[in-house]
């Protein structure tokens, strides 16, 4: 468990993203569809001219205003689509070097998920391998407020663009997703496919596992590894490697359903549980929702990956009591263990 202190983290308020970067993808895209810049910064204490100073640096705060300012102001039921394959895998400079000289398409998702404070502001990335699929979830350690879905559309497409470009074709990707059916769907057939299933418990990709291993054209271990070494360095020169969310969203993964105290947990980070809860919340993180997500992972791990019964997904997450699981389960995905269990076979 981490002991970093208090401010060790990439909080909502760090400047640590480079304008010419995601950002900059943003501006362009708006300024192609001829929306003013001053329009689309609007809020976010940036003016254009300073996003074209080679050092600038802005807030995952900013970025997202950023990304809510576009999504009002483009007002198109395909910016967000647009948008995710502007992102990846992008012009970031040696993260972008990383993902194009990757051995193989599980390598390329894997430094996405290492470097995600470089590739992924805003929203995490988490792999999931069982024996058959790959499981691409998106974790929100901030407060993506009235933009959610647009990020989490954004971020899918951004994905799906990225194994296209690597392996010079379209993949057979699943994707769950956490809302209704929305009127355009026309546009997630274009941009994603067909598989598509809405109203899912968590958001989340997947892929089957023989696509993992094939070798994209461009790949070079000897480019790859530069830029992986590259890369690691950049990294190293964050204020931080990551939010306060993402380290406890992967400390209680890694407890595997054990019902953690916030106290604990605190304690494990080297802070009071007032100074904890309130670090958390400045990013519009809450513990409770962290270990929610974690909880409802694990359950869909558990059901989806091992085939799992109830009362075996019960002992993971260490509930004994049937009626106090199916109230968690509701809680946690919406369903009843019964529901959620067709739900994943059908």
């Amino acid at each position: 468990m981490s002991t970093a202190t208090v401010d060790n983290w990439l909080g909502l308020d760090c400047r640590y993203l480079s304008a010419g970067h995601q950002p900059a993808c943003v501006v362009d895209l708006a300024l192609a569809r001829g929306i003013d810049s001053h329009r689309l910064l609007r809020g976010s204490g940036l003016f254009y001219e300073d996003l074209l100073a080679p050092d600038a640096c802005v807030s995952t705060a900013q970025y997202l205003r950023l990304l809510d300012n576009a999504r009002t102001l483009l007002d198109t039921r395909d910016a967000s689509f647009l948008l995710g394959q502007r992102l990846l895998p992008g012009h970031f400079g040696v993260a972008s070097n990383l993902l194009l000289h990757a051995d193989t398409l599980l390598h390329a998702l894997q430094h996405l998920v290492r470097f995600r404070a470089l590739l992924s502001p805003g929203l995490a990335p988490r792999l999931h391998l069982d024996t058959h699929h790959l499981y691409l979830y998106w974790v929100e350690v901030f407060d993506l407020g009235r933009s959610r879905r647009f990020v989490h559309e954004a971020a899918m497409s951004a994905v799906t663009a990225l194994s296209r470009a690597l392996l010079a074709e379209r993949l057979p990707w699943e994707y769950q997703l956490s809302w209704s059916q929305p009127g355009y769907i026309e546009q997630y057939w274009v941009h994603l496919g067909e598989n598509l299933r809405f109203e899912a418990p968590l958001t989340c990709m997947r892929l089957p596992r023989a696509y993992l291993a094939r070798r994209p054209a461009a790949a070079s271990p000897t480019l790859g590894r530069i830029a992986e070494q590259q890369a690691a360095q950049a990294l190293a020169e964050l204020p931080a490697a990551g939010s306060l969310g993402e380290a406890v969203f992967d400390c209680l993964y890694g407890l595997g359903g054990r019902r953690a105290g916030l106290e604990h947990i605190a304690e494990s980070f080297g802070m009071s549980a007032a100074t904890f809860k309130r670090r958390l919340q400045r990013d519009g993180c809450g513990f409770q929702a962290l270990l929610d997500r974690v909880h409802a992972q694990l359950a869909m791990e558990l059901y989806q990956s091992r085939g799992y019964s109830h009362d075996q997904v019960a002992a993971c997450l260490h509930v004994s009591d049937r009626t106090n699981f199916r109230r968690l389960l509701k809680r946690l995905t919406g369903k009843s263990p019964d529901s959620l269990r067709v739900w994943l076979e059908s």
